[in-house]
């Protein structure tokens, strides 16, 4: 322990986790690190829970994070009760359902936006900041683990600090980050990033010993994550988007290492991403929130050059190897505050190749990434918007069918819209790609239909297309009949009609 405490003006503060939760009273707002359930804060929360439910007296605070926590901890403070509002991401069942039910207010937020929100005094003041860190150096800076999210803006703008000092990550990431926080709006200077390797911070986040309330030590490593391998359909996404990037390399729009490559979270964008080992390009540069199993997969083929992210987030195979071997990934790498990961500024000066996950989109290239059936919240937009608006290509993946076919994900009218079809470069589904730049909406329709659409509802997306055409309109639509796709899988359990579209 001692070997990663280094400031000796912190010794005394080592403490319990049941006496770190004891502080944290009703009504309070916690700041806790982690993105996508690497770095996570990890045991003073899971004690809060405990001492709730051991209490037996009314108890909630208001939890901000970077992104997703690991399962135990998001499924722990939901199922305790003691989550008033969340915010800007999560990724856990039971949380999801609390949202989903109200029992919890969830705000969905751009990744980019919340350290500004909160250095601008507009959302309540974080009482404790929770982070977790590999060391504390010898002149109290809070190295960070896994992940980076918003931990600085918290330790930066909380009342006090209390540090979760992780033995079970490897030392050796001490070194990968780069910390830099931008000054209050109308008071700071450019970021001075124009390259994915370059360093512009400090090695860890700067605190004053003074605000340190107290050190837990902590020995337990990141909850894998839960992505799946690649499957026939993802490998055809896959397929389809590499050749595009070809054929924009052959028509001089990319230079043949490509642009910086950002990916979502999520198994189809890491599938995506692992399409990358099969094709002819080299020397690729990452400018991500996520570093997820692909990417290592591609600095390991000699494919990926440098890798910048906000978090690691591996499968428990994949970080067992990453940290057995991590001396030799650590000159390939950098981990960033994600305000910077995600910030228009440095997405559209660096020209990056973006690629997300859909969850539906519609025939004029509307996205819904967040809320089933236009109601049902999922995860959250996480990054996707701070990339799709500003990124060189904002790119779209999703399968065409889900449920064994019952629904499409290409729809009449998006249920609900995350990005607007005016931020939506590119949508590609194991049918096909659309490129959608520079095409009228009336244009659009057609190529989306007949490129992304699976053949089972294609007919049915065509006849509502026609049927729109006979109302006019710049965007044509048959109002009364938009969202019909989204009822009749509600009622029926099924988006495809009874009697083929172009029969009736």
């Amino acid at each position: 322990m001692w070997e990663r405490l280094r400031d000796k003006r912190m010794a005394e503060k080592v403490v319990t986790a049941e006496e770190a939760a004891s502080w944290i009273e009703n009504g309070m707002t916690i700041g806790l690190s982690g993105f996508t359930r690497a770095g996570d804060s990890k045991v003073v929360p899971v004690t809060l829970a405990e001492r709730a439910k051991n209490e037996n007296k009314p108890f909630g605070v208001n939890v901000y994070t970077g992104a997703s926590m690991g399962a135990d901890v998001d499924s722990v403070m939901a199922e305790a009760g003691i989550v008033l509002k969340r915010l800007p991401f999560q990724a856990d069942s039971t949380m999801r359902k609390k949202i989903n039910d109200g029992s919890i207010m969830f705000v969905d937020q751009h990744l980019s936006h919340t350290a500004e929100l909160i250095r601008n005094g507009v959302m309540n003041r974080i009482d404790y900041a929770i982070v977790e860190a590999v060391a504390i150096t010898e002149d109290g800076m809070i190295i960070p683990s896994t992940s980076v999210g918003n931990s600085n803006i918290f330790v930066e703008q909380a009342e006090h600090v209390i540090i979760e000092l992780n033995l079970a990550q490897t030392a050796e990431l001490e070194g990968i980050h780069d910390i830099y926080t931008p000054a209050k709006q109308g008071e700071r200077e450019p970021i001075p990033l124009v390259s994915v390797d370059q360093r512009i911070g400090t090695v860890g986040i700067p605190v004053a010993p003074e605000k340190v309330k107290g050190i837990v030590v902590t020995n337990i490593t990141d909850s894998p994550s839960s992505i799946v391998k690649p499957d026939v359909e993802t490998a055809q996404i896959a397929a389809h988007l590499i050749e595009f990037l070809r054929q924009e390399v052959k028509g001089g729009h990319l230079p043949p290492s490509l642009a910086p490559l950002q990916s979502g979270i999520g198994s189809v964008a890491n599938a995506v991403f692992n399409g990358f080992l099969d094709s002819e390009f080299t020397d690729l540069t990452v400018y991500s929130e996520v570093l997820q199993d692909a990417v290592f997969d591609l600095i390991d083929a000699g494919k990926i050059a440098f890798a910048s992210g906000c978090s690691i987030t591996l499968t428990e195979e994949k970080m067992n190897h990453v940290t057995e071997n991590f001396s030799s990934y650590r000159d390939k790498l950098l981990l960033r505050p994600q305000e910077i990961t995600n910030h228009p500024e440095i997405i559209r000066r660096l020209g990056l190749i973006s690629i997300n996950t859909a969850i539906e989109a519609d025939i004029y290239g509307n996205v819904n990434s967040t809320n089933v059936s236009g109601t049902k919240m999922m995860n959250g937009i996480g990054g996707s918007g701070d990339f799709a608006r500003n990124a060189r290509l904002g790119i779209f993946v999703t399968k065409s069918i889900a449920k064994g076919g019952n629904v499409s994900s290409i729809v009449p009218f998006a249920s609900h819209v995350d990005h607007t079809e005016h931020d939506v470069d590119i949508i590609v589904t194991e049918q096909g790609l659309a490129d959608l730049r520079g095409l009228a909406p009336r244009e659009r329709a057609l190529k989306i239909i007949d490129n992304c659409a699976h053949p089972m509802y294609r007919d049915q997306l065509r006849a509502y297309y026609e049927e729109a055409l006979t109302r006019g309109g710049h965007t044509p639509h048959v109002l009364e009949k938009a969202f019909s796709w989204h009822v009749r899988f509600a009622q029926e359990g099924t988006m495809l009609e009874k009697e083929p579209a172009l029969t009736r």
